[in-house]
């Protein structure tokens, strides 16, 4: 039987079983105390693996994080990130997203309704990346080069009256973002006429019951494109194995908004958080593209 050993920090012991002990850095969650802000809340270091209440929400329920396995997943580099980047910026990259997606409101960041916070506040968190660097140690040129070389196009920049600010383009959990302020209202189906799902076949049963649903995020999230289509940067895994179109037309028609992102993937918070099957124009597999029979 394994034992616990009791581990102090800050006045506060907290256990953890024998063998985590054995565990290397990166996969053993430091945990550290944000002392340079009001928050007495403990933050775990973010080069340690995620957790449930730091992860972001996925679409339609995969307890798995809807990646449908590892395949294409690199340890250690961001997702979206060039090949040939550095550690040091990938695993920043990797740290901005979760952030800005998921995390400002418990790390006491002032977010407005467009997704911004201010870099300077952000860099005074007391966190550290995967590459164990505290946030504070980079500079506001390795943020831009952050933010200029994601191949997914995830981070923005603004610069108003001299400051400088910063956001996650998409993905969002946090509730204090909205949409209209965030995203581009797409105001007519002809300007989105490819409206694509990628998703997994061991989840077609459930979607086609309860729709696509965004889960825990503020939106589903479609490609305005195939991966093939060369010019499509986000909005679609490379894992997935089956691909859903969706019927814009008839889905504006009844209500339905849809909005784009600044790195070009289309959002819909549907009705009610869902897509419901009635407004998939068509399934197919991916990457055959063998048409997929369904009902509805």
């Amino acid at each position: 039987m394994l034992r616990r050993l009791p581990v102090t920090v800050a006045s506060k012991v907290i256990n953890y079983p024998f063998f985590l002990h054995l565990l290397p850095p990166r996969q053993f969650s430091l945990l550290t105390m944000d002392v340079g802000r009001e928050s007495s809340s403990f933050f775990f270091s973010s080069f340690a693996r995620d957790i449930p209440s730091l992860a972001g929400g996925r679409e339609h329920g995969d307890t798995r994080g809807n990646r449908g396995g590892s395949r294409g997943r690199g340890r250690g580099r961001c997702r979206g990130a060039p090949i040939g980047t550095s550690d040091r910026t990938d695993t920043l990259g990797r740290l901005l997203v979760r952030i800005l997606r998921h995390n400002a409101t418990e790390l006491n960041l002032d977010m407005r309704s467009d997704g911004y916070v201010k870099l300077q506040d952000l860099l005074k968190l007391n966190m550290k990346t995967r590459s164990n660097i505290p946030l504070s140690s980079h500079s506001i040129d390795e943020i831009r080069e952050v933010v200029r070389i994601d191949n997914k196009q995830r981070l923005g920049l603004l610069e108003e009256d001299g400051e400088l600010w910063i956001r996650a383009n998409q993905g969002h959990t946090l509730k204090s973002v909205e949409s209209e302020s965030l995203l581009k209202p797409i105001l007519s189906a002809e300007e989105i006429p490819v409206c694509v799902h990628g998703t997994y076949k061991r989840l077609l049963q459930s979607i086609l019951a309860s729709g696509l649903k965004r889960m825990s995020r503020l939106h589903v999230h479609f490609a305005c494109g195939l991966p093939s289509d060369g010019e499509v940067k986000s909005g679609f895994r490379r894992d997935v194995d089956m691909i859903i179109f969706i019927d814009t037309k008839k889905a504006m028609e009844d209500g339905m908004k849809f909005y784009k992102s600044e790195n070009g993937v289309i959002l819909t918070e549907g009705f009610d958080g869902a897509i419901p099957a009635k407004y998939f124009q068509k399934i197919e597999s991916w990457p055959e593209r063998n048409p997929v029979p369904f009902q509805v």
